[in-house]
């Protein structure tokens, strides 16, 4: 199994994680760090890339905001700001009008909460990639803990006996304990793909939407290319 915080847009290394568990938690009742990708990421643009950032309410609520109750600041427009970017940047990509009916719908749709509008995108990028790992949220199975003691409290609640971290858990995740409890603690390192994107040159790390609206339907064969390397 594997958790991850959600995240707006995500990167292909977060699908492609999901896609080799066989259970994923999405950590979603963590405290929001600000300038992290949980309301951000990275589209391709003619001079390289750009943000698309999701504006939060924060005045006030850090250190009691966790990120399932995040609410975008609607005043600010970024719905229509973000769909206009991914119209210029991505028009003339080879499977941009097939999606773009989804797109529209969404970004012209009201969301009081951010966590709506992530569980949305993320579910349709999930299916147009063929990812069906089962996905449980870490504010319903309501486990205590911080850090790696979070992480391995999530993992006995579902019964895990193989826990795939992101590479950063190598600097906190005391491994030991995870083996006390039975379950052996794997790390995924994503090695990314290559493929043609809509401006000349390759960026790697953009969100995974560049691949789909490049790629289409060869977009999960890419994303699963020889990417993972599983090492103790």
């Amino acid at each position: 199994m594997s958790i991850n915080q959600p995240a707006y847009l995500p990167w292909l290394g977060y699908f492609h994680r999901i896609a080799v568990s066989d259970l994923h938690i999405v950590l979603d009742d963590v405290q929001f760090e600000k300038n992290s990708f949980t309301n951000r990421n990275k589209i391709r643009t003619r001079d390289g890339w750009s943000w698309l950032t999701v504006p939060v309410k924060t005045s006030g609520r850090f250190g009691n905001l966790p990120i399932h109750r995040l609410e975008p600041v609607q005043e600010s427009g970024w719905a229509a700001k973000h769909w206009k970017a991914i119209q210029l940047n991505y028009r003339r990509a080879e499977h941009f009008a097939a999606h773009q009916p989804f797109l529209a719908d969404t970004y012209t749709r009201n969301w009081p909460c951010l966590s709506g509008l992530m569980k949305a995108m993320n579910e349709c990028l999930l299916a147009r990639f063929d990812i069906a790992t089962p996905l449980r949220f870490s504010s319903e199975i309501k486990v205590e803990g911080r850090k790696d003691e979070l992480v391995l409290n999530l993992c006995k609640a579902v019964g895990a006996t193989i826990y795939l971290s992101g590479p950063l858990g190598r600097n906190y995740l005391r491994e030991e304990l995870f083996k006390d409890a039975g379950i052996e603690v794997r790390y995924h390192d994503y090695r990314h793909p290559v493929y043609r994107q809509v401006y000349p040159g390759f960026e790697p790390g953009m969100c995974a939407l560049d691949l789909l609206l490049n790629c289409g339907p060869h977009s999960r064969e890419i994303l699963m290319s020889d990417a993972m390397q599983v090492a103790r």
